[in-house]
């Protein structure tokens, strides 16, 4: 490992218990540091990287799958459980999947959160923080000359998801994460449909790039107004969207009365 290069899993001191182990992978998990069904080193690389016992390692890693925290696999090994980001039940997701409403209760409530988050993130990105939205804006720009919705996405969520990260608070990065997990679902709105408005691409890309810049200048204000001001650039555009299609099936219905009433 180099001197800038940490390990997750510090040694356990004096008494090394299981106790501490799982005191330590818990914060792991709760700081967003593991994520959901990630794959934890081997037993005997971990018992040598907090220094304990295999036995009092088994102890530690039993109970935190009895708490629902990891999950093991017959000769595959042990995994972060999915329960990151699930603010949301199954029961509840699926409610709101059924109801048009809740997309923009959904935007309303990120349009808030997300300019908090910024904010946080301006005054509490370390060097370390703003190396990694660099490499996602970098990431980021790549999709977009490449035009792949796809990437597009995917470098969306994990900028947002980063600047979350970047605040240091860990009921927003968990909150946040639920959100980004809706979003991924496509639970409100295709971001397909957004691409589809003329220009749509370039100004999300302009309004990433403005938050991105506000949070390396260390700059709260200016973050904030940027991150609200992409959220209502979405919910003009998924209202828009919204009307257009309906106006698309109103036509239509319109057009086949008429063909109806013309007659053979």
């Amino acid at each position: 490992m180099t001197d800038d290069t940490i390990d997750a899993f510090a040694r356990i001191p004096h008494s090394r218990t299981s106790g501490e182990i799982i005191q330590q992978i818990e914060l792991l998990i709760l700081e967003g540091v593991l994520r959901d069904n990630e794959r934890l080193p081997s037993e005997r690389d971990l018992s040598g990287r907090f220094d304990v016992s295999r036995p009092i390692l088994r102890e530690a890693l039993k109970e935190l799958e009895a708490r629902g925290l990891l999950v093991s696999h017959h000769g595959g090994g042990t995994f972060v459980a999915d329960v990151i980001g699930q603010v949301f039940s199954k029961p509840v997701i699926e409610l709101i999947s059924r109801h048009q409403k809740a997309t923009q209760d959904y935007l309303e409530y990120r349009r808030e959160l997300e300019g908090m988050t910024a904010e946080l993130a301006a005054r509490r990105a370390t060097r370390f923080d703003k190396d990694m939205l660099t490499r996602i804006m970098e990431e980021m720009r790549a999709a977009h000359l490449s035009g792949s919705a796809e990437g597009g996405l995917k470098t969306d969520v994990e900028l947002h998801s980063a600047i979350g990260e970047c605040a240091h608070n860990i009921i927003l990065l968990h909150t946040l994460r639920a959100c980004y997990r809706l979003l991924s679902g496509g639970i409100f709105f295709s971001r397909e449909v957004l691409f589809a408005a003329p220009g749509a691409g370039d100004k999300l890309l302009a309004q990433h790039e403005a938050i991105y810049e506000a949070i390396m200048a260390g700059e709260p204000d200016a973050a904030r107004k940027a991150a609200q001001a992409h959220i209502d650039f979405i919910i003009t555009a998924t209202r828009d969207a919204e009307r257009s299609g309906e106006w698309a099936r109103v036509s239509q219905l319109r057009m086949q009365q008429r063909d109806r009433q013309a007659g053979p």
